[in-house]
C-alpha cells in the first residue's frame, strides 16, 4: 500500500513539474535590472495638422530584448521611446511589470498608422494592453505624449520598418 502510494505520488509530481516550471517562468522573468541602452533610430509621427515628431527610439528586436523591455527604468526623455517589431502583423499584448515609469503604447500597423493609443499605462500594473487587432510593430514612450502632442489613430508613421522612410 505505501509502495503504491509513493509510485502515485511520484507519478503526479511528474505530470505536475513541467506545468510548475512553465508558471515559474511566467512569474519570474529572471530580470532584476534595466536592459543596456539598445540600438536608436530616428521615428516620426506626423500628426494630422502635419506637425512632424521625431522619437528617438531603441529597437526591441529579439525576444530577450523585448521581454525587458523598458523594465526597471527610472526616467525616459519626452522625445524617446522604444520600438517593438514583431516581424509580422499580430495581435500584441503588453503588461507594466517591473515598469517603474507611466508609458503611453502606440500600436502601429504595417503600413505605418497608429491602429490604437493606450494612454498612461500604471506602473507595475499585471493588467493586460492589448493591441486591440493586428499590428506590426509597438512604440512605448513617455507617460501624456500622446496627449501632449494630440497623436490620434490614423497619424502616420515615418521609419523604414513600415516602408515610409
Amino acid at each position: 500500500m505505501i509502495g503504491s502510494m509513493k509510485r502515485r505520488l511520484l507519478l503526479l509530481g511528474t505530470l505536475l513539474a513541467p506545468m510548475g516550471a512553465s508558471i515559474a517562468a511566467h512569474a519570474q522573468p529572471g530580470v532584476s535590472q534595466p536592459q543596456p541602452k539598445l540600438r536608436t533610430e530616428d521615428l516620426v509621427i506626423v500628426g494630422r495638422d502635419g506637425t512632424r515628431h521625431v522619437f528617438h527610439t531603441e529597437m526591441a528586436l529579439g525576444p530577450n530584448e523585448q521581454m525587458v523591455g523598458m523594465m526597471f527604468r527610472t526616467s525616459m526623455a519626452p522625445d524617446d521611446g522604444m520600438l517593438f517589431d514583431w516581424g509580422a502583423p499580430r495581435e500584441s499584448s503588453m503588461w507594466m511589470r517591473n515598469t517603474l515609469i507611466p508609458l503611453d503604447m502606440i500600436f502601429i500597423t504595417a503600413d505605418g498608422r497608429i491602429h490604437h493609443i493606450h494612454e498612461r499605462a500604471v506602473p507595475q500594473s499585471l493588467a493586460t494592453i492589448d493591441s486591440r487587432g493586428p499590428v506590426r510593430a509597438t512604440l512605448e514612450v513617455q507617460g501624456g505624449t500622446a496627449e501632449r502632442l494630440n497623436l490620434r489613430v490614423g497619424d502616420r508613421v515615418i521609419h523604414p520598418l513600415f516602408g515610409t522612410n
